[in-house]
């Protein structure tokens, strides 16, 4: 019904910066929300950064600062500019939203996820 499409992760020494982007498309009616979570080898997947339909962003203490999510509503598209990257930061990111589809019912969708990996 819905499919998220990730690109932009890699491998990027500390300091460097990367941008993500995840592209929505589909039986959408509204997208409510956007964000990305990330899950660290060994670890839970984790909230990095959520955009709401109001505009409201939050964000991770870890990621504050460094980190900016943005979002396309035209294209369905939303970004997430990671600057001063750690080694910490290297994970798993997924993208996520909260759709309205068609049908006007909700759900909430996930993307097949895009390695990032910081180098020390």
């Amino acid at each position: 019904q819905v499919q998220l499409v990730e690109s932009g992760g890699g491998l990027v020494q500390a300091g460097g910066s990367l941008r993500l982007s995840c592209a929505a498309s589909g039986s959408i009616f509204r997208i409510n929300l956007m964000g990305w979570y990330r899950q660290a080898f060994g670890k839970q997947r984790e909230l990095v950064a959520r955009s709401i339909d109001d505009g409201r962003t939050v964000y991770a203490d870890s990621v504050k600062g460094r980190f900016t999510i943005s979002r396309d509503s035209a294209k369905n598209t939303v970004y997430l500019q990671m600057n001063s990257l750690k080694p910490e930061d290297t994970a798993v990111y997924y993208c996520n939203a909260d759709v309205t589809l068609v049908t006007l019912q909700t759900s909430t969708y996930w993307g097949q996820g895009t390695q990032v990996t910081v180098s020390s």
